[in-house]
């Protein structure tokens, strides 16, 4: 009575996600000014890069103009909850929004940006989809 032992065990199977071709630098470094842009000018401006290189952009590299069209919706999603908050300063709880409303951006940039960086798509949690 012998044990065979497949050649096999333990070996992990190779991954099923779907290979991409290789992203140039270029490219990289475009995704992730897109995100970062919001420190640019804190939402109130911040849309406006963004919005320039999809404009400029959107017909050389699907995924500079994905990212950038996720960076613009993000901003200008991020402007409107901004403006919508400002009359509830006056009755108080508007100030804790503003509060979650810039933490929200800060942190949901940074991660954004690590994404697009690594060469991942990225999609912004709680964000209207103004460009499709």
């Amino acid at each position: 009575m012998s044990t065979d032992v497949a050649s096999d065990a333990g070996q992990v199977p190779p991954s099923l996600a779907p290979q991409f071709p290789a992203l140039s630098s270029n490219d990289r470094l475009w995704s992730v000014l897109c995100h970062l842009s919001y420190f640019f000018g804190f939402a109130l401006i911040s849309f406006l890069f963004p919005m320039t290189v999809y404009l400029v952009m959107r017909t050389d590299s699907p995924y500079v103009t994905h990212h950038a069209r996720e960076a613009l919706n993000f901003h200008l999603s991020l402007l409107l909850y901004i403006v919508l908050c400002i009359p509830l300063c006056f009755i108080v709880v508007g100030i804790p929004l503003l509060a979650a409303v810039a933490i929200t951006g800060i942190v949901c940039s940074i991660v954004a940006a690590v994404k697009a960086s690594k060469g991942t798509y990225y999609q912004y949690p709680v964000t209207i989809r103004f460009v499709s």
